[in-house]
């Protein structure tokens, strides 16, 4: 029984690798649900691999963005040296662990030196790393390095806090749990008066 099982899929993925490239998507899924014991050609599951491609392409759209593009018209010189926050993100991603979605929202914080950025172009920014697959500790990183690379000011802070399915619906099932991560560059490591003034801002109800 076991081999006839192997065997199966063993045919059935090599059926996937001759097909066109256009239908890959298509017989891909497909299998996916016959894996899990559906019927892919019922009325209710008949679209669903042309609305998996749509909804994975969209989620996954940020391996197609360049954050040195976002940046490239939106970093102005000013003489300020005052903290900027955008604070409450919202965002969406996917764990590369089990590809279901966290979400939450995102905190960020810079000091300028001699450049400021446009305000909208952060929540883009946080789009641009979001919509990969991601773990939280590494999107939180990613955010603060670009910030810190391409606006080159004296220091950046981000946090996210987060809940994820994969804690939600399977695993512990602890559906009120959130996870926090921060990153903390320049003068908000090495200054903890800067820092508490960030972590004030973000948790009070008012900017």
């Amino acid at each position: 029984m076991a081999n006839h099982t192997v065997e199966t899929e063993l045919r059935k993925l090599k059926e996937i690798l001759e097909v066109p490239r256009t239908k890959e998507w298509e017989y891909t899924v497909k299998l996916l649900l016959g894996l899990i014991g559906e019927d892919p050609n019922r009325p209710g599951l008949r679209r669903t691999p042309l609305r998996v491609k749509r909804a994975l392409q969209f989620l996954t759209a940020g391996y197609r963005q360049d954050p040195a593009w976002l940046f490239k018209r939106a970093v102005g010189r000013a003489k300020t040296d005052e903290m900027v926050i955008v604070k409450d993100i919202d965002f969406a991603s996917l764990c590369e662990h089990h590809l279901l979605p966290f979400f939450g929202k995102c905190h960020i914080a810079y000091m300028p030196d001699k450049q400021i950025i446009g305000l909208s172009k952060i929540p883009r920014l946080v789009d641009v790393f979001a919509r990969r697959l991601q773990v939280q500790e590494r999107l939180t990183t990613q955010i603060a390095e670009s910030l810190n690379t391409f606006v080159q000011p004296l220091g950046v802070a981000c946090v996210i806090e987060a809940q994820h399915l994969c804690l939600m619906m399977r695993g512990v099932q602890k559906q009120n749990t959130r996870a926090i991560t921060s990153a903390m560059l320049g003068v908000f490591r090495t200054s903890e008066k800067t820092r508490a003034e960030f972590l004030t801002l973000v948790r009070s109800g008012s900017v």
